[in-house]
């Protein structure tokens, strides 16, 4: 078992059981204890869970949101391919959102050079990339700007959500699941986020597979909100059939 393949492991198991025991680890994936907390030091850089007396905690059970520099750290490639199979979502014209986000992020930066779009983006440093573009019109949110997530928030941003229309909203999440829907850390974010789809005539959300199954505090799409979901290959199957009985199309890439 490669290292990040053992850490995606250590980061299921936390998940599942809301806390992981270092010995017990290294038994079961035949390695030694210092290999174990070099993984959870990883794993806690990378904003995932955070180190407590022998184990580890997922930070979804402390009520924390990564930053997002940690978040952009981890599963780099899932991200990537799930960013370029977002690309056959977009319109041949038009106007798309771009939600603040690891993943969306990588979405901006391969716009193809040739399509005329008007993009709408909630992230400042989003404007900043794709402002010299001269295919592209683009829109910035205003608001706050929150400094975890350097998206902004709050009334100025929902004022200007009302009063447009895009053809596809691609969204970020923080957690998704059957029961729960789509759900972030921070009503504020929610808030815009339910703005971003309820101007939009199509949703899409890019989330890679390590997000399925985590709820946070805020919900802001229930499953049947969204379109279409373009996530990563390690998603289980039968949790891709469970989204799709419920009128959820999925993309693994």
């Amino acid at each position: 078992m490669f290292a990040e393949e053992r850490q995606q492991e250590i980061l299921r198991q936390a998940r599942e059981a809301g806390r992981v025991d270092v010995v017990r680890l290294a038994d079961e994936l035949s390695v030694t204890s210092e290999t174990i907390r070099r993984d959870l030091t990883t794993l806690e850089r990378a904003g995932v869970i955070r180190r407590v007396h022998g184990g580890a905690i997922p930070v979804e059970r402390l009520g924390f949101e990564p930053a997002l520099a940690a978040r952009d750290a981890v599963m780099t490639q899932e991200k990537e391919r799930i960013a370029k199979a977002a690309l056959a979502e977009l319109p041949e014209d038009g106007a798309i959102i771009i939600d603040a986000g690891s993943t969306t992020e990588r979405l901006a930066n391969l716009l193809p050079m040739e399509r005329e779009l008007t993009v709408v983006v909630n992230a400042p440093p989003l404007a900043v990339s794709l402002a010299t573009r001269p295919n592209l019109t683009v829109i910035m949110l205003g608001g706050r700007v929150r400094p975890r997530t350097l998206a902004t928030v709050d009334d100025w941003n929902l004022q200007m959500l009302s009063q447009i229309h895009v053809d596809v909203a691609f969204m970020g999440a923080n957690g998704l699941s059957v029961e729960c829907g789509f759900t972030t850390p921070d009503p504020a974010e929610a808030s815009v986020k339910r703005a971003m789809i309820a101007s939009a005539r199509r949703a899409v959300v890019l989330a890679d597979h390590t997000k399925v199954g985590n709820d946070y505090f805020a919900r802001f799409a229930t499953v049947g909100d969204i379109d279409t979901l373009v996530t990563d290959t390690g998603l289980h199957s039968d949790l891709v059939d469970d989204f799709e009985q419920i009128g959820l199309r999925v993309v693994s890439a």
